[in-house]
C-alpha cells in the first residue's frame, strides 16, 4: 500500500515531464519554421471544428484547416493544422512554411513569437504546479506514514 502512494504521483509526474518536453520541442521546432523554413504556396482544402466538453461542463470548440501543398522538390503533402485563422475557407491560398528535412511538420500559422513564448510558458507553469503538487503529496505521505 505504501508503494502506491508514490507509484501514483510517480506516473504523474513522469508523465507531466514528458508532456513538458513534447511543449519544449514543439516550440522550438516552430520557432525554427518561422526563421529559417522554406515557404511555399498551399491550398486550404476543408476546414472543421472539434469540439470537447459538454453535459456538466464547458463547451469549447477548436477550428482545423487541411492544407495541401507542394515542396521545392515536387512532393506534395497534407497537414492539418489548429488554431488557425477563422477567415481562412477552403480554396483559399496561403503561404506555409516547412523544413527541408520535414515537410509534414509544416505551419499556416504567422510568426507570433510572443505569442509562442507566452503558450510555452504558461503550459511548462500548469505542468510544474502538477509536479510540485505530485512532490509535495508524495513528501508528505512519507512523513505520515
Amino acid at each position: 500500500m505504501d508503494a502506491l502512494l508514490y507509484l501514483v504521483p510517480g506516473v504523474i509526474t513522469a508523465g507531466c515531464v514528458f508532456g513538458a518536453v513534447q511543449v519544449i520541442r514543439r516550440a522550438l521546432r516552430t520557432s525554427r519554421m518561422w526563421a529559417h523554413g522554406l515557404t511555399a504556396v498551399a491550398r486550404c482544402l476543408n476546414t472543421y471544428t472539434k469540439t470537447s466538453g459538454g453535459n456538466d461542463t464547458a463547451v469549447s470548440s477548436t477550428l482545423h484547416h487541411v492544407y495541401e501543398f507542394t515542396t521545392r522538390e515536387g512532393e506534395r503533402f497534407r497537414f492539418d493544422e489548429a488554431g488557425g485563422d477563422s477567415t481562412v475557407v477552403a480554396g483559399d491560398h496561403l503561404v506555409v512554411r516547412y523544413l527541408a528535412e520535414r515537410p509534414q511538420w509544416a505551419t499556416a500559422l504567422q510568426p507570433a513569437r510572443g505569442r509562442l513564448i507566452l503558450g510555452t510558458a504558461v503550459l511548462l507553469a500548469f505542468l510544474a504546479v502538477i509536479i510540485l503538487g505530485c512532490l509535495l503529496f508524495a513528501v508528505t505521505a512519507r512523513s505520515v506514514v
